[in-house]
Formats: C-alpha cells, sequence, structure tokens
C-alpha cells in the first residue's frame, strides 16, 4: 500500500470504530486487524491479540463511549504513526474505576504496522495521568 492508501485505512479504521461504538458492534475490528494482530501496550487483563482487541472495544463502548479525531498521520513504508484525541464520558466502570459521569479528553500517539490492507501491530502511549486527574483518580496539580 502507498502512505496515502495507510493513512486512509487508518481514517476509516476510526471512523468504524467510532460508528461502532455507538451501536456496540465489535465485529467492526476484524475488519481492519489481521487475524495475527499483536497489541504491543495491552490494556490491563486484555490480551495483546485481535480478541483482546475486541474485547477493549466492548469494554471502551460499553463504559467510556465517545469518538476520535486524528490530529495527524504520517505514514513511510509499512508504517503509520498518528497523533490522536479521544473524547468520551466515563459511564462505566473503566478498569475498576467506577463511573463518574465526567466527560474526559485524552491525548495519545499510535502507530500501526500494515499488511496487505489489515493493520498488523499497535503501539500507543496515551496521557493516562491526564485521564486519572480528569476522572478524579489523582488529583489535579
Amino acid at each position: 500500500m502507498s502512505a496515502a492508501e495507510s493513512k486512509e485505512l487508518i481514517r476509516r479504521y476510526f471512523a468504524a470504530i467510532d460508528a461502532g461504538c455507538s451501536e456496540g458492534n465489535s465485529q467492526i475490528v476484524e475488519e481492519f486487524l489481521a487475524p495475527d494482530f499483536v497489541e504491543h501496550n495491552p490494556f490491563p487483563g486484555i490480551a495483546p491479540t485481535r480478541d483482546g482487541w475486541k474485547e477493549a472495544f466492548e469494554h471502551f463502548a460499553a463504559t467510556a463511549p465517545g469518538r476520535h479525531v486524528i490530529e495527524e498521520l504520517v505514514a513511510e513504508d509499512d508504517m503509520v504513526v498518528g497523533r490522536i484525541t479521544a473524547y468520551g464520558t466515563h459511564r462505566g466502570d473503566l478498569f475498576g474505576i467506577p463511573a463518574t459521569g465526567k466527560d474526559f479528553q485524552v491525548t495519545g500517539i499510535a502507530m500501526w504496522r500494515i499488511r496487505d490492507g489489515k493493520i498488523v501491530e499497535h503501539w500507543h502511549q496515551t496521557d493516562q495521568v491526564g485521564l486519572m486527574q480528569q476522572l478524579g483518580v489523582l488529583p489535579q496539580d
């Protein structure tokens, strides 16, 4: 795939995730992630596989539904890097944090490796401290 095609895949992926979140449809993950997908930064208690990513999707859709904004994407060879902002509402037990009803905004950087039109690897770093502060788990400095 060209760099432009790889970036478009990621744009379509986020559009599908956001639509799937509002519908509670985790099956969309299979359209974008290869069967041998590997998550290099899995969430607590979630397997680093495509099935694990579907479980994470279902967890977030139920406990913190929201949307994503792609701030920037850069692509080279089989890699895409993006700066993403996620917006949501904390409506359920999010990895042990009881629902607060608070809206939140989390920024992060993610990398995806693409093969044959599917995502095969994913890395991400997000502002978890900022999220915890917004949810009232950690004090705001």
